[in-house]
Order: structure tokens, then sequence, then C-alpha cells
């Protein structure tokens, strides 16, 4: 199973890359794609938002096999 998973905004800087391929076996959630990806030595401040091929997701959203899952910092406007 492959996962393509992409970082926006200042989530880019920090992961040092823009998107990843992963070898999803294993993986049932957007939680489980969070957890392979960030470690535990990337702690962040505010809950990362997702979405699960272009639509918001929440962290228990099932995944599949190409899906793209993606995070971004939650959004502020003014």
């Amino acid at each position: 199973m492959t996962i393509r998973v992409r970082y926006f905004a200042g989530l880019r800087e920090t992961m040092g890359q823009a998107e990843e391929t992963l070898d999803g076996t294993g993986l049932r959630i957007v939680q489980d794609v969070w957890e392979a990806v960030a470690g535990p030595e990337r702690a962040f401040s505010a809950p990362m938002l997702c979405a699960v091929n272009r639509r918001y997701a929440t962290y228990e959203t099932k995944i599949q096999d190409g899906d793209e899952v993606a995070f971004f910092p939650p959004v502020t406007g003014g």
C-alpha cells in the first residue's frame, strides 16, 4: 500500500520537504500516517489540520492504497 503525504505552509519547512511517499502497510487511519511521519521527536504546539484526497478529514478518517494525505497548520484570517 502506498500513501502520498503532503506538507503545507510552515509545516513544509519543519518537515524539510513538501511531500513524501510512504509504504502504508499497517496504516489504517490518518492518525497512523501522522505518527509515522512526525515521530515522537516532532512535537507541534497546535494540532495539524488534515485532508484526504483534497477533502478536509479528521484523524480518524480511514485511508486506502493510493490516497493523498495532507497536513497543514491551522489557518487564521482577519
